[in-house]
Parts: structure tokens; C-alpha cells; sequence
């Protein structure tokens, strides 16, 4: 950007000075503004990536037709090429841009956006692009964008172009028609007309498949790297304890998807509009139509384009007014949205345990409270938004017939022709529809807006869960020396902040094995998420030892959807075993009765009994081999005598694992070395201790 900065203010000096020296207005205009954009091209580095794109395209707009006006200016313009020459007012215009762009990164909300959007257009990932004639080739998934989306720029600021293009051939041809002259009538509509037109057509379907082609790899990128984010170091989970974001899976899912598409559908064409208000108001400011106040000869430069402004301005301002409620609303209703689909969720989730208990009366009353709650908000919605609609339509009824209104006393009179009067109606529907974007676009932003504040506050939740008072550091991690497993110097507390174990160290794995007992409620479960580095409410030590791997079974174990071969696997991929391997664990487990099934897709967590769905999570340690095995009630659906058996495996099957239980039966103590009780303190918290081994009575 720093030796962009430089080309732009020799630019803008060379127009200086031609300016200065030919009296010419236009080019010493451009100068300013050109000496302007190159200090904030000088400062852009600062600015986020994606706004920085938009500079770095305007400021080299300004330096290549700025070249081409001076060329004008100074009559080096080839006539050979049949082309009219480039006004100054085209780099004024685009180093304005440029400016803008600037000036606007300090608005909270685009600084917000250009935050979330720029980590695409950054990226370092390799991807695979196929682009005819070249072929497939690699490429940075970063570069591509920026490439697309400065092809789009480009190609959306030549169709601008061609819109005044044909504008022009809009006058022409009703000038032929009010003269009746057939040969430049049939001239403008074969030579000029078709020929642009046919230009548009391609250009709009080039556009359409680079739009596509860029929409879809930019979401791709923001819900992969959302998804990373949120499952990265037990992201997920510290979140849902701590409840500081509803719904995570609507905002990957569905916000990602409407912050992409709604920022690229306001962004262009929001440059496109600017561009068409900026050569369409020199249109409108050039039409000889005079206007003075009354009683004086004080004479209003511009009359036209000031009517549309000033029509369009409070227009703008009034809409405002009326759609301000609907951000709120907007956020509102996509909460309540994603609350009935994940109530929806959960009851599909556990339909049995509904079914076994008739609950469905109570869910329904449920759901349809939930539901009951969509309506409420979205009855407000509509009216509100049948009070902007009522605006905005009345608004573009008025403005189809004002600038004909405006008009006719001047073309009745003789002062304008008829084309010239098609060509001012023409631009001034233009100028106050690039003016009016907000007010035809403000639902649409209300939608935006929202989706920006649900993506900025899941960021700010998984950022706390990463690195704030929930992350994993809460409880710091070292090395174990002794190679043992310890906690030490800690304070274990619930979500509301009550603490509820308290420790000087324990110290795991100088037996083989050990058993945790004590009352609900004293935290044995929580201790044991604490060592493994998922619980964020508290504070202290864990000592790991280098490289060990440790696995967790749960009462009630997860099984992802897909085949059985991939829930035995689970958290390693499908393929981690061979067929030998698992069909060897599920006999060892007393599942050999499914061995047949390995490769059938079903629910399996619906499909399978408790006991099954613990005995699998068994057979998933005997495959993975940890160091260390932490059961946290993992076989309580089990008999006894099929307990007692499936510890008996996992003592055979891995020799050198150190194992940890929590568990309440009696019969549980004699197949642990080592016996660890939950104290109560004075205090309400419990602290581990080590106790005698008794025999079980």
C-alpha cells in the first residue's frame, strides 16, 4: 500500500501542476482530492483486510484515469481509438471513493464487519481452482477471493459504465423519434443499443457465476473455521456450562450464511450505487434548467439534482425513524427461531425416554409454547415492517411521476427536447434510487445488523472460553514429573461460582487402579473433568504426564450418527481399524451379537439398550489403548456379574493403563487397589482423600 501511496501523489502532483498551468478547474480538483486519497492510502495498512481490498482498487482506479485525463487534457488523447475521452471527474470521483472508505472504518459496525470478513480474504489455505482455458491449478484460497472480488468491483463498475452509455443512447434515440429522422434512429438501436447491451448480457452472466463462485467458498471458510474454533480445547462445552450464547449451531450454520451473502449484497451494490449517483448527478447538474428563488435572480445550480437529493435525504431520514424497531425485532426472532428447532432436537433426541414416561402431552405443551413465542414477535415484525412498507411504497409511486412533474413546464416551453427530458427522468430515477438504497434495503439491514451481532457475540464467547475466566487455563496444566497424574493447590467450583471441591494435591496412579466414592453432589464427576482439562470454574494445578493419553467414559456415552464401525471408532476416524480389531473388542464387551453389523447406518444411540451403549464405549478404550482410563459410572446399566466381567477385560486387555472409577456399589471396591473418599468440609465443599480398603460387605 506505502509505494500505492506514492503513485497516487505523483499522480495527484501532475494534475497539480497541469491544472495550474492550463487554469483547468477539473484537474486541480483532481489534484486535491487525489493528494488527499494518497494519505489515506499511506495509513490503509491499518484498516482490515477486507476494507483495504476496496482501497487498494480505488486508489489504482484514480492513478490509471487519472493518466488517462491528463493525456485528454493535454490533447495526447488517440482519436484513432473512437472512444470519448475520460472526464476528471471520473478519478475525482473514484478517489472520493477511496476517502470514504477510509472514513467509514471508524464506524463501529463496519469495523465489525470488515473484522469478520477479512480472515477469508487472508487465508493461507491451498485450494484448487478450475478456470477455462487455463484448467485446474493450486492456489491461496485468500488470493482467489481477492481476485474474484476485484474482478467483481471492476466488472460491476463497467456495468455503471454502461448504464450511462446507454442513457445517453436513450436521449439520442428520442431525439431521433421527435425529429423523425430514421436513420439515426436505426443507428441508435442496432450500433449503439445492441451492441452495449449484448456487452451487459455477458458481463451479467459472467457475474452471476463469480458471484456463486465466491459465495460459496467464503461461507465454506467462515463455518469450517467457526466450527474449528468451537470445537477446539472442549470450546463447546465451557460455552454451554457457562450459557453466554444461545445456539451455536444456528449461528455457524445459518448466520455465517447470511453475513456472507448480505455482506457481499450490500457491498457492491452499494458501490454500485454510489458510482451511478456520482456520473448520473452530472448528468442531472449539467441539464440547462433554470431555477431561481422567487423575487430575486439568485439562481440554484444543479436545480434537478438538488430536488432528487434533498427528496431522497429525507425520505432516508424518515425510514430510519419508522424501521429502527426492526434490528431488535430482527435479532429477536432468529432466537426464538433456533429455540423451537432445538426443542425439536432434543425431543427427537429422547423420543424413547418420552415415549416410556408418555410425555408427549407435556411436549407438546411445550412446543407449542415455543412456537406460541415465534408468533408473538413475528406479528410485530409485520407490523412494523407494514409501516416501513407503506412508506417505501408510496415513496417509489412519487417518484415515477416527479421528475416528469419537475419537467414538463420546461419541455412544453421549448427550453429542453423530448430526449432531453427522457435522459433527466431517466438519471433522476437513477440518482434517487442510488439514493434511496437504505430506504428500499433497510428490512434487509435489520436482518444484517442482526446476524453481525450474533457472529460478534458467539467470537466473544469462544474467545472467553479460549482465553478468559472460562478458558482451560483456569486450571493450568504442567508436566508431571513422576510420571503420576495430580491435582494440586485447588478450588473447583459450579457455574454459579458456589465451590464445591477443595484440595492440597491428589495424587492418581501410584496404584493401578482407583476408586472415587462419595455422595451425589460432591463433585467426583466434576473433579474428573477438571483433570480432564474440560471444567473452566475454578482454579489450580493439573500435573500430566508428558504424552500420556487419557480417555473419559461417561455414564451415557455419544454415539455419532453413520455406521457402527464409526461409533466403535469414535473419536478416531472409520478406517482407524481394521474389521480384525473391533470385531475382536466387541467380543471381549459381550457385543459380538452386532459384529454383523458393522457397516449399517442407523441411530445408534436410539437403536442400542444402556448397557450396549456402555459396553461399546469400553470396547472404544480396549481399541484406542490409553495410558489413562477415567470411567465415570460408565458401567452402572450394567448386572454385577457383567460389571465385574467387563473390568476383569479392561484389566486384562490393557496391562499398562492406570485406571480411575467413580462408582457407588459396594462390589466396585474390590476390583480397585486404591480407594479415594469424598470429604465433607465445614464449609459445604468436599475434599478427596485417600482411605483404607475395606472389604465389601
Amino acid at each position: 500500500m506505502r509505494p500505492l501511496s506514492i503513485l497516487v501523489a505523483l499522480m495527484a502532483a501532475a494534475a497539480l501542476v497541469v491544472g495550474q498551468q492550463a487554469d483547468a478547474g477539473g484537474l486541480v480538483g483532481m489534484g486535491v482530492i487525489g493528494l488527499l486519497l494518497a494519505v489515506v492510502t499511506f495509513r490503509s495498512p491499518g484498516l482490515p483486510f477486507f476494507l483495504r481490498i476496496f482501497s487498494s482498487v480505488f486508489a489504482i482506479e484514480y492513478v490509471l484515469f487519472g493518466g488517462a485525463a491528463l493525456l485528454a487534457q493535454l490533447g495526447w488523447w488517440p482519436p484513432e481509438l473512437r472512444i470519448p475521452a475520460v472526464p476528471t471527474s471520473l478519478p475525482t470521483t473514484v478517489g472520493v471513493f477511496g476517502i470514504l472508505i477510509y472514513a467509514i472504518s471508524f464506524v463501529p459496525v463496519i469495523a465489525r464487519i470488515g473484522r469478520l470478513a477479512s480472515p477469508f480474504f487472508e487465508s493461507d489455505e491451498i485450494t484448487t481452482a478450475n478456470l477455462w482455458p487455463i484448467g485446474p491449478y493450486k492456489i491461496r484460497l485468500g488470493r482467489l477471493g481477492v481476485a474474484l472480488f476485484v474482478f467483481l468491483i471492476v466488472l460491476n463498475q463497467a456495468q455503471v459504465g454502461i448504464t450511462l452509455r446507454l442513457s445517453f443512447f436513450n436521449r439520442d434515440m428520442y431525439d431521433a423519434l421527435q425529429n423523425k429522422d430514421a436513420a439515426a434512429f436505426w443507428y441508435q438501436l442496432f450500433w449503439v443499443f445492441c451492441l452495449w447491451a449484448g456487452i451487459w448480457v455477458v458481463s451479467g452472466l459472467i457475474e452471476v457465476f463469480a458471484n456463486y463462485t465466491i459465495l460459496i467458498r467464503w461461507r465454506q471458510f467462515m463455518a469450517l473455521e467457526y466450527t474449528e474454533r468451537w470445537l477446539s480445547h472442549a470450546t463447546h462445552y465451557r460455552i454451554a456450562l457457562a450459557g453466554s450464547v444461545d445456539n451455536p449451531d444456528q449461528r455457524i450454520a445459518e448466520d455465517t450464511r447470511s453475513f456472507v451473502n448480505q455482506t457481499y449484497n450490500f457491498a457492491l451494490p452499494l458501490l454500485s450505487q454510489v458510482s451511478t449517483l456520482v456520473s448520473f448527478s452530472i448528468i442531472l447538474w449539467n441539464i440547462p434548467v433554470a431555477f431561481s428563488f422567487p423575487g430575486t435572480s439568485l439562481a440554484i445550480p444543479g436545480y434537478i439534482f438538488w430536488v432528487a437529493f434533498l427528496y431522497a435525504a429525507v425520505a432516508t431520514w424518515l425510514t430510519h425513524l419508522i424501521g429502527r424497531p426492526l434490528i431488535n425485532l430482527e435479532f429477536e426472532q432468529e432466537k426464538r427461531e433456533a429455540n423451537f428447532r432445538f426443542s425439536l432436537a432434543r425431543l427427537r433426541e429422547y423420543s424413547e425416554q418420552i415415549a416410556l414416561m408418555v410425555g408427549e402431552p407435556t411436549e407438546r405443551a411445550h412446543l407449542a409454547e415455543r412456537f406460541r413465542a415465534i408468533v408473538e414477535n413475528f406479528y410485530r415484525l409485520v407490523w412494523r415492517r407494514l409501516k416501513l412498507n407503506t412508506f417505501t411504497l408510496s415513496y417509489n409511486q412519487i417518484s415515477v411521476v416527479m421528475p416528469y412533474m419537475i419537467l414538463a413546464p420546461y419541455y412544453f416551453a421549448g427550453t429542453i427536447t423530448l430526449g432531453i427530458m427522457m435522459q433527466v427522468a431517466g438519471a433522476f430515477d437513477r440518482v434517487q434510487t442510488a439514493l434511496s438504497f437504505i430506504i428500499n434495503s433497510y428490512s434487509s439491514i435489520a436482518q444484517y445488523l442482526a446476524a453481525i451481532g450474533r457472529l460478534t457475540t458467539f467470537e466473544k464467547a469462544v474467545d472467553e472460553a479460549q482465553h478468559g475466566p472460562i478458558s482451560e487455563d483456569a486450571l493450568g496444566r504442567e508436566t508431571s514429573r513422576d510420571g503420576n497424574l495430580h491435582v494440586g493447590k485447588a478450588v473447583l467450583a459450579l457455574p454459579n461460582g458456589r465451590p464445591i471441591v477443595r484440595l492440597d494435591r491428589l495424587d492418581l496412579g501410584q496404584a493401578r487402579s482407583t476408586l472415587l466414592i462419595g455422595p451425589s453432589g460432591s463433585g467426583k464427576s466434576t473433579l474428573f473433568r477438571a483433570i480432564a482439562g474440560i471444567w473452566p470454574f475454578g482454579d489450580g494445578k493439573v500435573g500430566i504426564p508428558a504424552d500420556a493419553r487419557i480417555m473419559l467414559l461417561p455414564q451415557r456415552p455419544y454415539l455419532p450418527q453413520g455406521t457402527l464401525r464409526a461409533a466403535l471408532a469414535y473419536p478416531e476416524r472409520e478406517s482407524a481399524y481394521d474389521d480384525d480389531a473391533i470385531r475382536a473388542a466387541m467380543a471381549k464387551v459381550r457385543l459380538g451379537h452386532l459384529a454383523d453389523r458393522l457397516d449399517e447406518i442407523d441411530l445408534w444411540g436410539q437403536r442400542l439398550s444402556g448397557g450396549e451403549q456402555q459396553r461399546l464405549a469400553v470396547a472404544r478404550a480396549l481399541l484406542s489403548k490409553p495410558d489413562w482410563l477415567f470411567l465415570d459410572e460408565a458401567t452402572a446399566s450394567l448386572d454385577e456379574k457383567l460389571e465385574g466381567e467387563i473390568y476383569a477385560t479392561i484389566d486384562q486387555e490393557l496391562p499398562e493403563a492406570r485406571i480411575v472409577s467413580i462408582g457407588h456399589r459396594a462390589t466396585l471396591r474390590d476390583m480397585h487397589e486404591t480407594i479415594v473418599t469424598m470429604e465433607p468440609n465445614e464449609d459445604g465443599t468436599y475434599t478427596p482423600t485417600r482411605t483404607e480398603k475395606t472389604p465389601a460387605a
